[in-house]
């Protein structure tokens, strides 16, 4: 997909105003910083023919460097987070139409000084208008500069790190990401899996969400939430105290870390996983935002995992988002009588696919052979037994002492093989005999204490 106008589309490009100055020193664009703090690595301009800036060693006029595609395009794509509304279709086509620094170009210029003619042919004129508005107040240098001090960046299509599943949003693809964290995006979103769900859960599903993040984990899988209390939150914590890895994706700033009460968990996503954003620093949610969140989280990750929700609820707005994708979609099962199931019931009814643990999660989303254990119950002592002296156990009664001649008649075998079972049961220690009679042993079976039963 061409990000760039064609030639022929491309203005002439006039010197760099006076109210854009370039990126800070150790801050540019075509640097990406190194969290640890080690020397930030260059990227390859996408253009391999345009030429790199020599300063003059003559000592000559100050020459200016030639524009690098690359750069106008992250730094137009940075401001446009502030000028579109994530996941705006509209401008997802004049983005892909003009290039990111064109569009940007086309909502500064005045029309008045332009061509006459609407560069925007389709779109409601007062959509535009808050656009351009928007336009003429945007500082992406700084903003860079902001996620670049707090050791982040600023993530764009064509980067080694972007997650290229979330061009199968189109149009509504993310104009940018902004990341904070250690981790490389791409390699991670390529063994994740969403965990989401109610906020006002029930400890059930706390512990549901925590047990499936913590097994997720421990397989090597990426836990992806959207760091909301509930589900999202118990999602991060029991991944993180496995040690393994997990995605916040926030519905405001990288830097804003919200909910207010989720503060560390945040803080500690950030250090020791990702945490993204596809607004600029120091915005702030809204319901829309939270709703358009979504499609991101199921766009990143291989499936989604609803936990608990109702019938109205975003978590089912990510699922199904996740099915249109082509995702897969998964449900976990609770108590028909609660309110918080019928959202996931609803699912499984569907196209959703029943799980209970992260086996049967990573069996739908894994690779080939990566199989969930059999489930049967367990095995029991009688269950060993042949037939034929499963027979004689099953005549004897169930109080007191019973004659062999008595047994023989209840099971319509003979004494002499009554007999020889009984003894065999006996050695079992399933039967015992007193006086002339046979009876059951008063000792229970012990039953297995697996949780889903044995192997």
């Amino acid at each position: 997909m061409n990000q760039h106008p064609t030639p022929r589309e491309r203005p002439e490009r006039p010197a760099k105003p006076a109210d854009h100055p370039g990126p800070a020193p150790g801050h540019g664009p075509a640097e990406r910083p190194d969290p640890a703090g080690h020397h930030a690595r260059a990227l390859p301009p996408e253009d391999p023919t345009e030429a790199t800036y020599h300063p003059d060693p003559t000592g000559g006029a100050p020459h200016h460097p030639p524009a690098d595609p690359h750069t106008d395009e992250r730094i137009a794509r940075a401001a446009l987070t502030r000028v579109v509304e994530p996941g705006d279709e509209h401008a997802g086509r004049w983005l892909r139409t003009y290039g990111a620094a064109h569009f940007l170009h086309l909502l500064r210029e005045d029309l008045a000084t332009g061509t006459g003619t609407d560069p925007f042919p389709g779109t409601v004129a007062t959509r535009v208008q808050n656009w351009r508005r928007r336009a003429h107040d945007t500082h992406p240098e700084r903003d860079l500069d902001t996620i670049h001090r707090l050791g982040g960046r600023f993530l764009v299509p064509g980067d080694t790190e972007w997650p290229r599943q979330l061009d199968d949003l189109g149009d509504t693809r993310p104009i940018g990401l902004w990341a904070r964290g250690p981790a490389d995006l791409r390699t991670w979103a390529l063994r994740s899996v969403a965990l989401v769900g109610a906020r006002a859960c029930t400890p059930y599903g706390a512990h549901t969400a925590a047990d499936l993040a913590t097994g997720l984990a421990r397989h090597g899988w990426v836990v992806v939430s959207g760091a909301a209390y509930g589900i999202d939150g118990a999602a991060h914590r029991g991944a993180l105290a496995a040690g393994g890895a997990t995605i916040a994706v926030l519905a405001c700033g990288a830097d804003t870390p919200y909910p207010r009460g989720h503060t560390r968990l945040i803080q500690r996503i950030a250090e020791q996983g990702l945490v993204l954003g596809e607004l600029p620093p120091d915005s702030h949610p809204t319901p829309s935002r939270f709703i358009l969140r979504n499609r991101v989280i199921a766009a990143l990750t291989r499936g989604t995992v609803v936990i608990e929700a109702q019938h109205r609820s975003g978590s089912l707005v990510t699922a199904r988002a996740a099915t249109r994708l082509g995702r897969h979609t998964m449900g976990v099962p609770g108590p028909v009588t609660s309110a918080l199931s019928a959202g996931v019931h609803e699912l499984l009814r569907g196209d959703a696919t029943l799980v209970t643990d992260a086996d049967e999660i990573i069996e739908l989303v894994g690779a080939i052979g990566e199989l969930a254990p059999a489930r049967r119950g367990p095995v029991l002592p009688r269950d060993l037994l042949a037939p034929a002296t499963a027979h004689i156990l099953e005549a004897l009664p169930a109080h007191g002492p019973t004659p062999t001649t008595v047994i023989a008649r209840r099971a319509g075998t003979t004494p002499d093989e009554t007999l020889a079972k009984l003894y065999e049961l006996h050695s079992l220690g399933h039967v015992e005999r007193k006086g002339d009679g046979w009876q059951l042993t008063n000792t229970v079976p012990q039953r297995s204490n697996a949780r889903r039963g044995g192997p």
